[in-house]
């Protein structure tokens, strides 16, 4: 059957800063010219910043840039950041203080913000649409659509098939999004975007790229012990055998965003980086303001932190990759927002130009698309940090933080020395029989939970009968590979329970998938030693309803 189809100048794939900064800077150049431009953002959340979580300290840089009078527009950014404190775990109880000048100085936030990206990206989408911008959301772009071997446009996934694949009531098939330009916004590991990386090896000169799970929950405290814009910063314990690092900040509402990122390229397999979390929680840095208080809202999600050494080439015919989906963050920051939209807002100069340059019949090649990064200061900011990642896998948190502190701090200009990672996460995991058990303790229901409960407060929801988005290249490999050789990973890498192993009738060990709680963090994609499971999108609108994330 033919599908339908809608055209566009542009179609953006993802409603996250780096989507929504390049949908009004188009929009922005577009009213300048006294120009028409169709503009259309394809969303899979239910709502824009349904899937949206971050930590986050914001770096207004690049929103000041595309809305110079944010304030008076009511952009929400209202808590900014008052005090920074930074603490080296050394175990369960103590910890050691450490002054600003040993800490690399990028990691000093006077001037940011504490924000929820899951609002400001809703605010973003109001001045969108305010522009002219068409957002579509309950919407997964499900292929990329090809004209010979140029990208023209998206097909948005079928709504209403069944398990097994057939039509129930109320079946929509999907519909072609054409464009004249597309751009990929998707974030971490994104599906279309990781196709688009191998067929067009746009990675061919870059090192693999790396990545990291973020948990992050926010708590209800005690208005005596808030203390709005701390931003509290941990390294060390609990993650002796991972990098990472945790966080505490206090936003407004007499609320704190607490959470943990822990590197993938961890080696034992015995590791559950959803448990780190539990137990950080209940050092006397973070618990002093948690005890007696409440949570009320759990997320996990994949960070994209290769940096500079990891960036694939952006462009390709007809598409630019923005964001997370080609890994801008600048992970020596922790921060990404203001980078995946400053990556938006020059891909959309870049396509203005373009549409401006040639006929309705004709293409620029978006090359110019390179110069401009390379002049900008999103370039220069990840190019000084180009060593930090590196320079923590190599040498540790102790050795590699002391690196980074003297690069960052004393010789942010280094263009001599180069650390770089080689090997990508998936391929450091080691046998369980080289690798010590870890035990952990069960949760007090205080500090600490189970993946299930905390599920429950990601709001997340799948239609049950629906084809399962998490497909196994080889449904073999859990049992006969991973099992025998990892204890199967995938039951502790995997933050919300989606993953077990389970026995038989004849007590034979069976892999079972639970579909419907997948929070769409993309772990399994990212970490599986054999790269075994390949996620995809769900229907549309199915996933985490994040509220203010």
């Amino acid at each position: 059957m033919q599908k339908e189809a809608m055209e566009f100048d542009v179609v953006i794939v993802g409603a996250g800063p780096a989507g929504l900064s390049a949908a009004c800077r188009l929009m922005q150049q577009a009213k300048a010219a006294q120009q028409e431009l169709s503009v259309c953002v394809v969303e899979k959340g239910s709502e824009v910043g349904a899937h949206i979580i971050s930590g986050a300290v914001f770096d207004p840089k690049a929103l000041t840039e595309l809305f110079p009078d944010w304030q008076p527009l009511g952009a929400p950014l209202s808590t900014q950041v008052s005090e920074d404190h930074i603490y080296f775990l050394k175990d369960e109880s103590s910890s050691i203080s450490l002054p600003h000048w040993l800490a690399p100085n990028t990691m000093l936030n006077q001037g940011n913000y504490i924000v929820s990206m899951g609002n400001v990206c809703r605010w973003l989408a109001e001045q969108a649409e305010l522009l002219g911008v068409e957002i579509f959301p309950g919407f997964s772009a499900t292929e990329v659509l090809f004209a010979e071997n140029r990208v023209a446009g998206v097909i948005t996934g079928d709504m209403g098939r069944a398990a097994d694949g057939s039509e129930k009531p109320g079946f929509m098939q999907g519909m072609e999004l054409r464009a004249r330009y597309t751009l990929f916004a998707e974030g971490s590991r994104g599906h279309l975007g990781k196709q688009l990386i191998q067929h067009y090896q746009l990675d061919a000169n870059s090192t693999p790229q790396h990545y990291a799970i973020g948990f992050k929950e926010i708590w209800d405290i005690d208005p005596e012990l808030h203390q709005p814009g701390l931003v509290v910063h941990s390294a060390g314990w609990p993650l002796n055998d991972a990098s990472g690092g945790g966080f505490l900040y206090h936003a407004d509402n007499n609320q704190v965003f607490v959470g943990l990122i822990v590197d993938l390229n961890y080696q034992n397999p015995h590791l559950s980086p959803f448990e780190e979390f539990q137990k950080l929680k209940h050092h006397p840095v973070f618990s002093q303001y948690l005890n007696k208080a409440k949570r009320v809202a759990y997320g996990a999600r994949a960070i994209t932190k290769g940096g500079f050494f990891s960036l694939p080439k952006m462009t390709m015919p007809g598409a630019i990759l923005i964001g997370c989906d080609a890994g801008t963050l600048n992970f020596s920051k922790i921060k990404g927002n203001h980078t995946a939209m400053k990556s938006g807002m020059l891909a959309a100069e870049t396509i203005f130009s373009a549409i401006n340059t040639y006929s309705e019949s004709g293409h620029l090649d978006l090359e110019t698309f390179d110069q401009r990064l390379k002049s900008s200061w999103l370039y220069k900011e990840l190019y000084q940090s180009r060593n930090f990642g590196g320079a923590i896998h190599k040498y540790g948190t102790l050795f590699g933080g002391a690196f980074n502190s003297i690069e960052q701090n004393i010789f942010p200009s280094n263009k001599w020395i180069n650390i770089k990672d080689d090997l990508a996460d998936y391929q450091q995991l080691k046998s369980t029989l080289d690798c010590p058990a870890i035990s952990y303790p069960k949760p007090d229901n205080l500090l600490g939970f189970d993946k299930l409960s905390s599920v429950y407060l990601s709001n997340t929801n799948h239609e049950e009968n629906q084809p399962c988005h998490l497909q196994l290249k080889d449904p073999e490999i859990p049992v006969k590979v991973n099992l025998e050789k990892y204890l199967e990973p995938a039951q502790r890498y995997c933050p919300a329970g989606v993953y077990e192993v389970n026995k038989d009738e004849n007590e034979k060990p069976v892999f079972v998938i639970n579909s419907q709680n997948c929070i769409h963090c993309k772990t399994c994609d990212i970490k599986d030693p054999s790269q075994n499971i390949n996620w995809v999108p769900p229907e549309g609108g199915g996933g985490p309803n994040y509220p203010n994330m």
